[in-house]
């Protein structure tokens, strides 16, 4: 999502708060859960769930190992819903032509420097940068290039665009900024 004006262009960034993300830490707190109720119910004999029967499950080893893996789960979910709840890797661009100033903004982890703010001048951006791997894990990068700082990532590395689109957002980005684009 962007919003853009002859001087400005705003570009909000999604973070962490995604429909996948949402699944994959639902559909693992519920595994994990399941694992943790079998092994617990290996260990006191009583069927916690009904579509495992408590006798066939012994406690050592199996029942130990499952509520292991049950825990370990666990933890990582927790880890998944903490990670969406914060929202850790949101934020936005900004690019203003009129005070020739970048800012780039992006949400991280809680502690002293959860929040990740870079501000540099225009005049300091030398190109913009597409980076293209081709194969199985296809991935497809837009970079800043700025003098003294490097490569700034505008793209999230799991954000899945065509190259078209990817073509088509920097060309904009470049026509907007007014530097040149370079393809690795």
């Amino acid at each position: 999502m962007s919003w853009r004006s002859e001087h400005i262009w705003i570009e909000l960034i999604v973070g962490s708060r995604k429909i996948s993300n949402f699944c994959w830490a639902f559909i693992l707190f519920l595994g994990s859960l399941g694992f943790v109720l079998v092994g617990t119910s290996s260990y006191l004999g009583k069927n916690l769930i009904s579509l495992v029967p408590s006798q066939q499950i012994l406690f050592f080893p199996q029942g130990i190992v499952m509520s292991f893996y049950g825990i370990a789960g666990l933890f990582i979910s927790s880890y998944l819903w903490c990670t969406i709840s914060w929202n850790v890797g949101s934020g936005y661009d900004r690019f203003d032509r009129k005070e020739g100033i970048v800012c780039i903004f992006r949400w991280g982890f809680p502690g002293k420097k959860r929040r990740i703010f870079i501000r540099f001048r225009m005049k300091d951006i030398q190109s913009i940068r597409i980076e293209v791997k081709e194969g199985i894990y296809a991935r497809r990068v837009l970079y800043m290039e700025i003098k003294g700082r490097g490569a700034v990532p505008l793209t999230r590395t799991d954000e899945n665009l065509t190259p078209r689109e990817i073509e088509q957002k920097a060309a904009e980005l470049a026509y907007f900024l007014r530097v040149p684009i370079e393809v690795f």
